[in-house]
């Protein structure tokens, strides 16, 4: 069936997709239902850090759904307990939380952020949230995120988040001294809906002796920048802090729906039967695609490999886009990688798709690439020499 033919009628009109349908997928590479083939740089927007269709994760799904696929939380679950202390002895955090999505993780972090300062006698807790963040959209989590566009339509936002610019240590002390109702500060330790941006090295580190300071939690949003994405388990560790409480999702379940709110010392302790639940969160489906997504990255090395290929592909870019004045720079973290323009470039996915190329644009500006921590060097190099060709096609151009 042809892309203009296909019927959307019962789906309500959410995304503005692009003419592609795909039915197969393996490594880095999809095919539509065409039978054409495309190499895949965005990873379904950092999900499949394990590609597609690994065969160590289809298989341990197909046993365990074959055995139990869902019960509740209301019964003791082995596998969420598994997959929660492995989690914690990965980050230094020390319980868990599991629901199904960032943005319901970031709820939690909200939720439980806001009980944190009630406990302390704060009737109007405050949490200090960044501009161009983007954390979900539920209602608490598009007030928390810095970008008017997503919330316009949606009023009344929230009170109850008082936003300050990223990467600006100084306008968190000034809210430190005006605001007294702060309990925690969220961020995300690289922003990635919001071009890629990283911050000076000792950002966290600051953020964290300001959170001991004033007896506020840190809450770090890691759904795009955690599980080996960054070249570390968790973004944070290039920081060598931890946080109070650390939102989790994206590559945790390499596609299958799972997110998670982890948190240490009293954050941990806070929530009691009855505060938050998710009816499906931490099945053990969910579990089982976690557990074996977090057992092939540490056994085949991924986190490293992210590492080193990230700087291969950054290098790379930086060589072939050295000279044009259009490109004003090129921002990476592991296999989280920013080409800011200084033009909207939105066209640039659709002509990207036209190679058999998936990319994708940020903040309008800003090529975003997100690979698969099992690309190969030979595949990282096709995507870069065709994403800097599009890229010297369209400045010129325009």
């Amino acid at each position: 069936m042809s892309e203009q033919n296909k019927d959307m009628s019962y789906v309500m009109n959410t995304y503005a997709q692009l003419p592609v349908t795909f039915v197969k997928g393996e490594g880095v590479w999809l095919w539509s239902d065409t039978g054409e083939k495309y190499l895949d740089a965005l990873s379904g927007v950092a999900v499949c850090g394990l590609g597609h269709c690994h065969p160590r994760l289809a298989e341990a799904l197909c046993k365990q759904a074959r055995t139990l696929i869902h019960t509740s939380n209301i019964y003791f679950i082995e596998k969420q307990e598994q997959l929660a202390a492995r989690l914690t002895s990965l980050s230094g955090m020390e319980k868990a939380f599991f629901c199904n999505s960032g943005a319901e993780a970031n709820e939690a972090a909200i939720k439980l952020a806001r009980l944190y300062g009630h406990n302390k006698g704060v009737s109007l807790p405050t949490i200090v949230v960044m501009e161009r963040a983007f954390h979900g959209r539920t209602m608490a989590t598009l007030t928390a995120t810095g970008n008017r566009k997503v919330q316009a339509g949606f009023e009344p936002l929230l009170s109850g988040f008082v936003r300050v610019p990223y990467n600006n240590l100084e306008a968190v002390r000034q809210v430190a001294v005006n605001n007294k109702n702060v309990v925690a500060v969220l961020v995300e330790p690289f922003q990635g809906e919001g071009g890629v941006n990283i911050p000076q090295a000792h950002y966290l580190h600051e953020l964290r002796m300001l959170c001991d300071e004033y007896g506020w939690l840190l809450m770090l949003d890691e759904v795009q920048s955690g599980i080996g994405r960054s070249g570390k388990w968790f973004a944070f560790q290039h920081s060598e802090i931890i946080p109070d409480v650390m939102t989790l999702a994206k590559g945790l379940g390499s596609g299958v729906p799972i997110g998670g709110c982890l948190a240490r010392g009293i954050a941990a302790n806070t929530f009691k039967p009855g505060n938050h639940a998710s009816t499906f969160g931490g099945n053990p489906l969910a579990c089982t695609a976690a557990i074996e997504t977090l057992a092939v990255l540490e056994e085949d090395g991924l986190i490293d490999h992210a590492s080193a290929l990230g700087k291969f592909i950054h290098d790379r870019l930086e060589s072939q886009l050295a000279g044009l004045d259009k490109v004003v720079e090129i921002r990476s973290q592991g296999l989280m990688i920013g080409i800011e323009l200084a033009m909207p470039c939105t066209e640039l996915v659709r002509r990207a798709l036209e190679q058999k190329l998936l990319i994708n644009v940020t903040s309008e500006k800003v090529v975003r690439l997100l690979p698969a921590l099992v690309m190969k060097q030979e595949e990282a190099v096709l995507v870069v020499d065709t994403v800097c060709q599009l890229i010297k096609e369209f400045v010129v151009a325009g």
